[in-house]
């Protein structure tokens, strides 16, 4: 299974993951603390920004999609908790 590497810029803490794994699971392994409400994409409070591997990330789906517009989150923000590593490298920070 492919793995991906996951640096929380913010903590400087890096973590190697199966791909599939959420960002928000990544979060909570490493302690990085990232804050979520519902952890179903509906209330954007897991709002985090992806310095570099957007890549590597899975495409936000139409709900994620959505509450990205509604919160007028910059390009290069995703939602933690639906986010999904797919391998290589991903660098996240809160936003």
């Amino acid at each position: 299974m492919p793995k991906a590497q996951v640096t929380f810029a913010d903590i400087q803490t890096t973590i190697t993951v199966p791909a599939g794994t959420r960002l928000i699971e990544v979060s909570e392994q490493a302690g990085a603390h990232i804050l979520y409400g519902c952890r179903e994409g509906e209330c954007g409070t897991c709002l985090v920004e992806i310095v570099s591997g957007a890549e590597n990330l899975s495409d936000p789906s139409v709900l994620e999609d959505q509450i990205l517009k509604d919160l007028t989150a910059p390009w290069n923000h995703r939602l933690a908790c639906q986010a999904q590593v797919l391998g290589g490298a991903i660098v996240v920070k809160p936003a």
